[in-house]
């Protein structure tokens, strides 16, 4: 890669004097010698060569009505790379099913930002200051294989 079409600075942030590029990922050697990508400096979802805010999907996905709570993390997809995964807290006495969740987002967004999985759960891990801590909810999906 040379860079980004008319975007200098992009490039220049991207890649280094030296040629090595900088993707964003963070990742982790084991006592093996092997890597692993753990999380990314900038929290984006890749799919299909798009770049997905997770925290634009939480703040819409807020503004339903039986929503309490959200967090959307970055799913592993053979076909997309990455699709967005939202875990969901309904507010207390609420229903609402998935698919229906996922249609109102759909309705709201371009196509390639729709939430393509979703998980009902009854709490967002978050740090003590409140941050949504997503690294454990990405280490959750993978132990379950996904």
């Amino acid at each position: 890669m040379r860079g980004y079409w008319n975007r200098p600075e992009e490039t220049a942030d991207t890649i280094t004097e030296d040629g090595w590029i900088r993707t964003g990922d963070i990742a982790q050697f084991d006592e093996e010698g092997y890597v692993s990508i753990v999380d990314r400096k900038k929290e984006l979802i890749k799919y299909k060569g798009y770049q997905v805010p997770p925290a634009e999907l939480e703040a819409l996905l807020m503004e339903h009505p039986a929503v309490a709570d959200v967090a959307v993390i970055p799913k592993a997809d053979k076909d997309g790379g990455e699709i967005p995964k939202a875990f969901v807290v309904l507010n207390p006495n609420e229903e609402a099913p998935a698919d229906e969740i996922m249609a109102w987002v759909a309705e709201r967004v371009a196509p390639y930002k729709k939430v393509r999985d979703l998980e009902f759960v009854d709490a967002i891990p978050k740090s003590l200051s409140g941050k949504i801590l997503r690294r454990e909810l990405v280490e959750q999906e993978r132990a379950k294989g996904g």
